[in-house]
């Protein structure tokens, strides 16, 4: 069996390891040439690996989503942006679904790759749509553009409880952002050509971006939950210890997962056909499902695993 040279299991950890209270210019460099030299890897925030945000569309109504899932904590607010030709705000609605999901991942990528919290997103976007094999002139892509303004608007607050000490970070995940406005009326997307993350976000993701597979992340585009179960297995999986794995009970699932069933059985159902697909995709994954003493379902055990991304940030 070959060996693999064994390294940091995330991005995550490479900066704990060099710069656990601050980054200097030259650990910033080793940061974005790691990315650079990953160039099929996506990164997600620890926090949206521990926490989801909405799967289906709340409506206009909704302009709060708050998730807690041990010490990790999100809370998203609705916003709103400047219309130069009305002359007024224009109230957008919080992102849903799996698409402001693949737009993450891919912002955070090309911020950590250029070193820059600054993204020229148009035709980057459009390229990253393509190599998910979705129709970049279609409905994919309008909800695409659609959800990124969402985003672009949004503000977020992530809690984080570390080595005893509680972080808040406050801030807008985009810091400023150019939407267009198309003078017709009948188009109603707004699109952001540029967007700038905001410099707290992208300090905090170079502290606690979790490295994904693209080819997984593509494989998995049709579905939020499957993005956010192979997020939170890639998170998760290689920090377990080897002989102490982990027991999940399905109520903690359903709290963690199981946004929009009311049933945990049903739940479970869709849970366990969704996990199916994120093995499929990280195959190296150990998973048990496992049964109280009556032989009902209880919850499934996690044992560690290979992080999926083994060629530079795992085993």
């Amino acid at each position: 069996m070959t060996q693999r040279r064994q390294g940091p299991r995330s991005l995550g950890d490479l900066v704990e390891r060099i710069a656990p209270k601050s980054l200097t210019a030259v650990q910033r460099r080793l940061i974005q040439a790691a990315a650079e030299e990953d160039q099929d890897l996506l990164f997600q925030h620890t926090v949206f690996c521990q926490t989801c945000l909405p799967y289906r569309d709340p409506g206009n109504d909704v302009r709060t989503w708050k998730r807690v899932n041990g010490s990790i904590g999100l809370q998203v607010e609705a916003g709103a942006a400047w219309n130069p030709d009305t002359v007024d705000f224009v109230q957008l609605g919080l992102p849903w679904g799996a698409k402001p999901r693949l737009i993450l991942s891919h912002l955070n990528a090309e911020a950590l790759r250029q070193g820059s919290p600054t993204i020229e997103v148009e035709d980057s976007l459009a390229a990253f749509v393509r190599r998910l094999k979705l129709d970049p002139k279609g409905r994919n892509f309008r909800i695409i553009k659609d959800q990124l303004s969402r985003l672009s608007a949004a503000s977020i607050r992530l809690g984080l409880s570390r080595d005893g000490r509680a972080v808040t970070i406050k801030s807008n995940i985009v810091g400023a952002f150019d939407l267009w406005f198309p003078k017709d009326a009948r188009q109603r997307v707004l699109w952001p050509s540029t967007v700038q993350l905001s410099q707290e976000y992208f300090d905090s993701l170079q502290n606690y971006a979790v490295p994904l597979e693209e080819a997984a992340i593509s494989a998995l585009a049709h579905s939020a939950m499957a993005l956010d179960i192979y997020a939170w297995l890639a998170q998760r999986l290689h920090r377990i210890p080897v002989k102490q794995p982990q027991f999940v009970p399905w109520a903690r699932l359903h709290e963690q997962f199981g946004l929009h069933y009311s049933r945990v059985r049903k739940f479970r159902e869709v849970f366990l056909q969704t996990l199916r697909q994120v093995r499929a995709v990280y195959p190296a994954a150990q998973i048990g499902e496992d049964l109280d003493r009556y032989g009902q379902p209880a919850g499934i055990t996690l044992y560690n695993s290979p992080s999926p991304v083994p060629k530079r940030w795992g085993s």
